[in-house]
């Protein structure tokens, strides 16, 4: 019998969810192209790519709202699915496999749940995530009551209006998802272009520099940030030159390394960020590049450690300021290394059928 042909005409199933501080489309593995120059090119009329506005497809004119995630039931023993993160560029013709993303993870348990990937197992629903990315297992705990995926609850994150339910995310064995280890150089501190930085990756890789040495306060606004042409040369000159010492090769048409500059809290929070993603500045931050930012501020010696507010003790709770709210970081350490990082997240299902290429 031969295989039936892709037909984005004939509709292809996807689901569109916000997942934390993202938004995209969900799709089952089996329901796009096997081959991987024919599933791009689909994503990317999807949504309106290459195109600043997108007005072509359902993205959102923002690399936030430019982002897919390909699930499928896993092989795995120690996951229930296997999660691919794709990112869509706006203005580009480029689908990238190079980084993860944690906001969008937060839709994958609610979407395998409602695919029938994973059964409910009564009030609330773990689902081992496989991210198949950075090769690492997160863990989401879906509300289920009566069975069903509730998105409905008092949970409230920062650059969400409104609430949703609670889904907390776990991730294990993060180090070096992407660059073999958690400092791919070895050190806490390196020196690009004068400027001190820790290059780590803790889930995502990330460039950490104090604000100051960028020469900002770090309490600008995203606009301001976006439309400092002097800022915005540095921080990719330091980008290109860190690409390849954290083992990510040319990066020059890549979406990492992120690039975050820290400077003290201004709101009670332990540190304030303002992150380069890598060509615009988040609105937030990225869920595993607050991970990774977080981590870096509890090493000793880097330049995070010394704007940050660290609390002492196996179990650090800190607070990621950016520029719309914070993000909580839970780091369980152990010997002095992050064995795991937990945080909270939200997701809502906001449609679900048929999307033509």
């Amino acid at each position: 019998m031969s295989e039936q042909r892709f037909d984005p005409q004939a509709g292809v199933r996807c689901m569109w969810m916000r997942g934390g501080t993202s938004k995209g489309g969900y799709f089952l593995t089996q329901d796009l192209p096997a081959d991987t120059a024919e599933r791009d090119a689909f994503l990317l009329r999807v949504m309106g790519s290459p195109d600043p506005r997108q007005i072509d497809g359902l993205g959102g004119a923002d690399p936030l709202t430019s982002k897919v995630a390909v699930v499928s039931r896993s092989e795995r023993e120690d996951a229930d699915v296997d999660y691919l993160f794709l990112q869509v560029f706006v203005d580009q013709a480029i689908v990238t496999d190079a980084q993860n993303c944690g906001n969008i993870l937060a839709g994958v348990g609610p979407f395998a749940i409602e695919r029938g990937l994973v059964d409910a197992t009564g009030d609330t629903t773990d689902v081992r995530i496989f991210m198949q990315n950075t090769g690492q297992v997160a863990i989401a705990s879906v509300p289920t009551p009566g069975g069903k995926v509730s998105y409905c609850g008092d949970a409230k994150i920062d650059g969400v209006p409104g609430t949703a339910s609670s889904i907390p995310i776990t991730f294990l064995d993060t180090a070096g998802s992407s660059c073999g280890s958690l400092l791919p150089t070895g050190n806490a501190v390196d020196v690009i272009d004068g400027v001190e930085v820790t290059m780590i990756d803790n889930g995502m890789p990330v460039v950490v520099m104090r604000a100051e040495d960028m020469g900002i306060s770090g309490t600008e606004s995203r606009e301001e940030l976006e439309a400092n042409e002097a800022l915005r040369a540095k921080l990719e000159s330091i980008r290109l030159q860190a690409g390849p010492l954290m083992n990510l090769g040319d990066v020059k048409e890549k979406s990492v390394p992120k690039m975050s500059m820290v400077s003290a809290a201004t709101a009670g929070g332990s540190i304030s960020t303002r992150t380069f993603i890598p060509h615009r500045c988040h609105a937030s931050i990225g869920v595993l590049g607050a991970v990774s930012v977080a981590t870096a501020a509890a090493l000793p010696g880097s330049p995070a450690a010394e704007v940050a507010i660290v609390e002492a003790g196996d179990r650090k709770s800190l607070s990621v300021e950016h520029p719309i709210g914070e993000m909580t970081v839970i780091l369980n350490m152990e010997n002095g290394n992050v064995a795991s990082a937990a945080l909270l997240r939200t997701a809502r299902k906001l449609f679900d059928g048929l999307v033509f290429g």
